[in-house]
Formats: structure tokens, sequence, C-alpha cells
């Protein structure tokens, strides 16, 4: 479970719309209330920003295919045809969609029957992913804080339709940050959740811990970013010395 000072890391982020904390479960979970409208999948996240408050969905919930990427329903022959990501004019034919299907990554049928989602300032239980959508300013800090420790690469792994799957079950699966920007997903964009140009980051249980002690530890904003003269002078010490030791380094600027 998240500690408050863990909590006060996000908040002290000032992010335009809260990091959001979701969990997947076979129970039902208990001290919260099932939402009480048919959303898709994609705009959970945004329902929890604007509210505040914390609910759990069923499949009977979501109105799109995020309950077909965690496993709550079989994959429905005419979605995985392909038909209608050619009918959307997303790609030039059916097949592409339909090889998407098979692309995917899915949970296991019937291993998730509920999805909790919580503002993180309000979470009393441990997320699977934590999702946080930002300008580019915001998440160039979040995502030095992903790599701050283990210098993992940044990666951004999606696909134009079921952008759900890439931020959900494939952060869950793989253990990695996955990111992807707003204005390029086909559902996001239809339903106009977020204006274009935001990142959308997944964050895994895996690294939630190692990204929370980066962002305690680390300088948000680099010493070649300041504009102070104590800054600029500072850095200039740390290069002049680099050149000292390493004449061929040169790096002036």
């Amino acid at each position: 479970m998240l500690s408050e000072r863990e909590k006060e890391l996000f908040d002290k982020l000032e992010l335009d719309y809260p990091a959001v904390a979701v969990k997947f479960c076979f129970s039902e979970p208990q001290n919260a209330e099932r939402i009480d409208k048919k959303l898709s999948f994609c705009q959970f996240i945004k329902e929890a920003q604007d509210t505040g408050r914390k609910f759990y969905i069923t499949k009977e919930d979501d109105d799109c295919f995020g309950k077909m990427v965690l496993g709550m329903i079989e994959k429905p022959p005419f979605a995985a045809s392909g038909q209608a990501g050619y009918d959307f004019g997303v790609y030039r034919t059916q097949a592409p969609n339909a090889r998407l299907y098979d692309m995917i990554p899915t949970l296991v049928r019937g291993s998730v029957n509920y999805v909790l989602f919580s503002p993180v300032s309000i979470c009393d239980y441990d997320p699977d992913i934590i999702i946080t959508v930002a300008n580019t300013t915001k998440s160039d800090i979040i995502m030095r804080a992903t790599s701050y420790i283990s210098g993992d690469l940044w990666e951004s792994k999606s696909s134009c339709v079921l952008s759900c799957a890439w931020l959900y079950a494939y952060t869950y699966l793989s253990g990695k940050v996955n990111f992807v920007i707003t204005g390029m997903h086909h559902g996001l964009k239809r339903r106009k959740v977020y204006p274009a140009g935001l990142h959308i980051i997944a964050i895994p249980y895996q690294k939630l811990y190692e990204v929370l002690k980066s962002l305690d530890e680390m300088d948000w904003e680099l010493i070649a970013m300041k504009e102070d003269d104590e800054s600029k002078q500072a850095l200039k010490a740390k290069m002049d010395e680099w050149n000292r030791m390493d004449p061929d380094f040169a790096l002036h600027k």
C-alpha cells in the first residue's frame, strides 16, 4: 500500500490530471462502490480524475473492448475480423486490423472480473498500475524517474487502435513502463478524452517503488536546465574539471 509520503510525491508533481491507481481483481472489491454509468475503458481514468472518487467496474460497465483486453470476454469475431478498422479508415484493408488481434496482449480469460480505480491521493490498496496524464515538462520528470536508478530505456509500444491493450495488459504482464501520446490513438481521440499532446504513462507495480524512490531522491530540474547564476557557475566548474581530466572530451556547452 502506498505510504503518505509516496502519495505526497505524486501530489508534488502538481499534475493537471491527478495520478490514478488501477487494480485488477478476481473478487469484488470491498470498500468501493460500483460505477453508476457505462463508459469506454479509456474513459474510466478520466472519470476517477474528474470525480475524485474510488470505484470499480465490471464487464457490463465497459462499452468498448477494454473488457476483452482484460480477459473478461472472448474476442468478438466481428471485431477480430478487422472489418471495423477498415470501415473507420484506420487500415487499408481489414487484414492489418485482424492481425492486431493476434498481437495484442490479453490477460487470462476469467482471471479479472473487476477493475478498481482510485485517485492516488485516496488509494487504500496496492495498485497494479499507476497512470499519469501530463504535459511534456511533467512527463520528463516521471520518465526520468523510471530510469534514474535502473538505466532502463524508455519505450512506447502501442497501436492506433486498442491502445488500452498496451497501457494496461502489456504494462502489467511485461513489468515495463509504457506511454502513449494523446491525439494519436483512435478511441481516445474520437471520444475526446484528453487534449492532444499529453503523455499517458503507465507504471506497473514491478517498477513503482523504484520510480517513487527516484522521485524522492533525484533533482527534478537538472542543473544544465537551470538559469540562475549559481547553477551556471557550478556547472561550468564541473565541465572545466572534465576537460582537465580528458581534453578530448571537449564538452564546452
